[in-house]
């Protein structure tokens, strides 16, 4: 019976009951959670060979070619049309991933947030180093550099998570994020963080341990600052958006391609020409996830398409051509809106059919 329940946990069929029930299976005991990672392990060496495909893009459709400003309410929706672009797009398609928040520790062992109260993160060691809860841990303590654990922490499509540091730095986490970052921060040299998605940190000022973001091809180093990453592995750039304080963005492999941030404005690193570009932005657009709303100004829709997805946990095909053209401004509220009523007020402005099964959505052109 947990064989089986296992297996549809790992293919995303299980249901809420027998989720909880392999939850519970697993912290029973550490031969039960042994048994869980060695299967997970066989699954992810199995599945390995068919994550390699493409799928073509997702969502909605556009307007004619005039420039004007057409302002249209749904429900929690506001979206402005602002005329055409020229972007085309694919989209990779996701793969199926498990859709509870997983915290794996150093020492390879586990730890699943499934709603459940409060409760002790010990370390290897059955020393407590943080306290978890359902949507949030924290952590606390020092140790000395050479004893330095990493947890990784894997937030799937669909959810946001935070984290607060043992520096007291706090990090909130967007749907489709993996950091990973000391179990405790050591006495001496800099404090270190891997990131791939997106994340806000809110960095606690320490002069003698610069933090630093180690973004794919890109790094982001602070002394204490708020500021915003964007680093999701199908995009070709990274960008970091600073509120205040400020932070250098240099290139990994070259330390002196770097560029300095002020408040207010947004560096972009491109993977392809290997250059930082600096711009001023409203940072308002690139943190409103963490206040549960997505901004956009003059977004292609092959960026909203992918910010959709990760938001609302599914998978968009879109088969009409003209809907990659088109750019938006506007906001939307995320927990009182869902895709059919974005979809439904766009198709106020331009007639498209859609249809859903599961967790896939379809755009066609209108019959």
């Amino acid at each position: 019976m947990t064989s089986e329940i296992i297996s549809k946990y790992l293919s995303n069929e299980a249901s809420e009951q027998e989720v909880q029930a392999l939850f519970d299976w697993i912290e029973a005991s550490e031969e039960n959670r042994n048994q869980f990672i060695k299967a997970k392990k066989i699954w992810a060496l199995t599945t390995l060979s068919s994550d390699l495909y493409f799928d073509a893009a997702p969502i909605l459709q556009i307007k004619p070619k005039n420039r004007t400003k057409q302002y249209l309410q749904y429900a929690a929706v506001f979206l402005v049309f602002l005329g055409l672009g020229t972007t085309i797009f694919l989209l990779n398609k996701t793969t199926e991933t498990p859709k509870e928040i997983v915290l794996e520790l150093g020492d390879g062992r586990l730890e699943y947030f499934s709603g459940k109260t409060q409760s002790a993160l010990l370390n290897e060691k059955g020393v407590l180093v943080a306290k978890k809860f359902p949507t949030e841990i924290v952590y606390f303590g020092k140790v000395q550099d050479h004893k330095v654990i990493y947890n990784t922490l894997s937030v799937p499509y669909g959810k946001c998570f935070k984290l607060r540091l043992s520096d007291g730095t706090v990090v909130s986490l967007n749907s489709g994020t993996t950091l990973r970052y000391p179990e405790q921060f050591g006495l001496n040299g800099n404090r270190n963080v891997y990131l791939t998605g997106e994340a806000f940190f809110e960095v606690a000022k320490d002069k003698m341990h610069p933090f630093i973001v180690h973004a794919n091809q890109a790094d982001i180093e602070v002394l204490g600052t708020t500021f915003n990453v964007s680093a999701y592995p199908e995009n070709p750039t990274i960008n970091s958006t600073l509120i205040e304080g400020s932070v250098r963005m240099s290139e990994a492999a070259n330390p002196s391609n770097a560029i300095l941030l002020e408040p207010n404005q947004m560096a972009t690193w491109q993977n392809n020409s290997k250059k930082i570009v600096l711009k001023e932005v409203d940072p308002a657009f690139y943190t409103a996830w963490t206040k549960g709303e997505l901004a956009f100004k003059d977004t292609p829709f092959s960026t909203i398409a992918k910010i959709i997805q990760r938001t609302y946990d599914v998978e968009i095909i879109n088969e009409n051509s003209d809907l990659a053209k088109q750019n938006f401004t506007g906001t939307i509220k995320i927990s009182e809106s869902s895709v059919e009523n974005i979809l439904d007020l766009l198709k106020r402005d331009t007639p498209f059919n859609y249809s859903i099964k599961q967790k896939t959505i379809t755009i066609t052109n209108p019959r």
